[in-house]
Formats: C-alpha cells, sequence, structure tokens
C-alpha cells in the first residue's frame, strides 16, 4: 500500500468515526424526548439515584451495541469516577476486554482486590441502525440502572441477579418485539411465545459475557426467568404491550 493510499485509508476511517460519533451523540440528545427514558430518569431520581449529567456516552467499542457499568477495582477511597475508557486515534474507546475482567475477577477470588460496579451507560456508535435502536439499547441499560438503585444485587459475583437484570432488560426495552425480531431475520411464522423465547436467548448470551457465570449460564436465566420476566418494576404495566 502506498503512503497516499494509506493516508486516504486513514482519512475515510476518521471521517467515518466523525459520522458515526455525532450521530450517536444526536440520539442521545433526542433520547431526553423520549417518554420511556425521561419516565426511568425521573423514577432513578425518586428511588433517589439522581442520575449525573455524564451517565450516558458514545464510544468507540466492538461486538455490542452498548453496555452499563465499568468493573473497577476499588484500591483508595475517591469521589473521582474513573472512566472505563481509553484512547484511540485521540478518541475514547471502550477498554475493558474480557480477559481483563477475568483478571480482575481473579484477584478478587484471591483475596488481592475488592471489585464494584460503577454505573455508566454507553452506546458504541458503529453499531447503531437508527434513532429507535438507540434509544431501545438505552433503555435496557437504564432497567440496569433502576435494578442497581432498588437492590443490593452484585451482577459481578451473583450470577442470578444478573440473570435477572439481563431477562428484565430484555423484556422491557423493546428488543425483543416482534417487529424488531422480524427485523433481525429471526421472526418468521411462529409468533407464538417469541418474545420469552427471544428474551430467554439474549439473556443467556449477556450471561455469559460473565467470566464467573459463563459456564451456567443457561441454568441461571431458566431459574430467575418465571419471576423476573413477570417484573415490570418501574412501569405499572409493560411498557410495549398495547
Amino acid at each position: 500500500m502506498s503512503a497516499d493510499t494509506a493516508a486516504e485509508s486513514v482519512q475515510r476511517e476518521e471521517e467515518l468515526n466523525k459520522i458515526n460519533r455525532d450521530r450517536c451523540e444526536k440520539y442521545i440528545r433526542s433520547s431526553k424526548r423520549n417518554v420511556t427514558i425521561k419516565f426511568l430518569y425521573d423514577r432513578l431520581t425518586k428511588l433517589g439515584c439522581d442520575p449525573p449529567s455524564d451517565l450516558m456516552r458514545c464510544l468507540d467499542c466492538t461486538g455490542r451495541v452498548g453496555g452499563f457499568g465499568a468493573v473497577e477495582e476499588i484500591q483508595v477511597v475517591s469521589s473521582d469516577r474513573k472512566r472505563n475508557s481509553i484512547k484511540k486515534n485521540g478518541e475514547e474507546a471502550c477498554a475493558q476486554t474480557r480477559d481483563e475482567i477475568e483478571g480482575l475477577l481473579a484477584k478478587q477470588n484471591d483475596g488481592e482486590a475488592k471489585l464494584r460496579l460503577v454505573p455508566e451507560i454507553y452506546l458504541c456508535r458503529q453499531h447503531l441502525r437508527d434513532e429507535s435502536h438507540a434509544h431501545e439499547a438505552l433503555v435496557h441499560e437504564l432497567i440496569h440502572a433502576v435494578d442497581m438503585c432498588r437492590t443490593k444485587m452484585d451482577p459481578i459475583k451473583n450470577c442470578i441477579h444478573m440473570a435477572c437484570t439481563e431477562i428484565r432488560a430484555e423484556n422491557l426495552s423493546g428488543e425483543c418485539h416482534w417487529m424488531r425480531e422480524m427485523q433481525n431475520g429471526r421472526l418468521a411464522t411462529d409468533f407464538v411465545g417469541h418474545g420469552e423465547k427471544c428474551v430467554k436467548r439474549r439473556a443467556i448470551l449477556s450471561v455469559k459475557a460473565n467470566p464467573n457465570c459463563a459456564d451456567k449460564a443457561d441454568e441461571y436465566v431458566e431459574a430467575a426467568f418465571d419471576r423476573c420476566f413477570k417484573d415490570t418494576f418501574p412501569f405499572d404495566r409493560h411498557p410495549n404491550l398495547r
């Protein structure tokens, strides 16, 4: 590859990054007008967990649409929030890999460290299809924030806790609505029970992302499913059923 070709490739990548970043930030700004997102923000405040102004961010990540929380090692008591990010081409990018999380968990299991989950929500800007897709992802992560606020759950170590909040987030976010499943090519003629199947499938994948829970993810989701699928808190009823 010539120097000119390499320079053009870098320029194209930078232009695409800017397009994705601007679009993602626009979706976060427009989320403030989304009725469900506004409701969840209000609920967090009423529960005593006032969301910080920088709760939501756009990052350059791989393999996912968004995420909640950063696994952080507690070393010194500090009021500063550590950011789970690094700089890539001068911009923020996701920092924690599975290997890094496994390393932190190993330190905790050996008694060398204590871990905590720092509340933060991020969207992976290059994987957002449209505004609705971005807002569904934000609702999903806000359900996790509500669960962290209203309970003393420990999704890092307690796999049933993690399974429950993933079931609730998948169910209440709209990500398993039949129209979304059809768009994803996962729904043809079998409409009966599609919602539960989708929630289970996606929840299992999320639980498998936790090295503590990966081996028995199916069992944890099955054990928590009936109770957590019916739990629509903080909504009076399922927000996506008409």
